[in-house]
């Protein structure tokens, strides 16, 4: 079982940053894929980035690559996500998710879901 509380979210103007946190609770966190979904309103949730258990390998949907990282600390259970050149279309409620196998952007196969956090860009 894996608990994950997400922090960091805000109001910024476009071309700020933002650095988001997810702080997991349970045995098993080092072992878990991590990853950042969003959802706007109106719309699907979506996947953002993703992390593999031992931060070797990361994936990034092409609306964020090059803008956002994602890494991780397992000796604190966090996971993080670092968001420059914030565009006002990032606007959205940010999702940190767990799952036991490979990293996947499809969010049908995560068991674990934080409670999201705000992100409001203005232009």
């Amino acid at each position: 079982q894996v608990q994950l509380v997400e922090s960091g979210g805000g109001s910024v103007q476009a071309g700020g940053s933002l650095r988001l946190s997810c702080a997991a609770s349970g045995r098993t966190f080092s072992t878990n894929t991590m990853s950042w979904f969003r959802q706007a309103p109106g719309k699907e949730r979506e996947f953002v980035a993703a992390i593999s258990w031992s931060g070797g390998s990361t994936y990034y949907a092409d609306s964020v690559k090059g803008r956002f990282t994602i890494s991780r600390d397992n000796a604190k259970n966090t996971v993080y996500l670092q968001m420059n050149s914030l565009k006002p279309e990032d606007t959205a409620v940010y999702y940190c998710a767990a799952d036991p196998g490979p990293i996947t952007t499809n969010k049908y196969e995560y068991d674990y879901w934080g409670q999201g956090t705000q992100v409001t860009v203005s232009s």
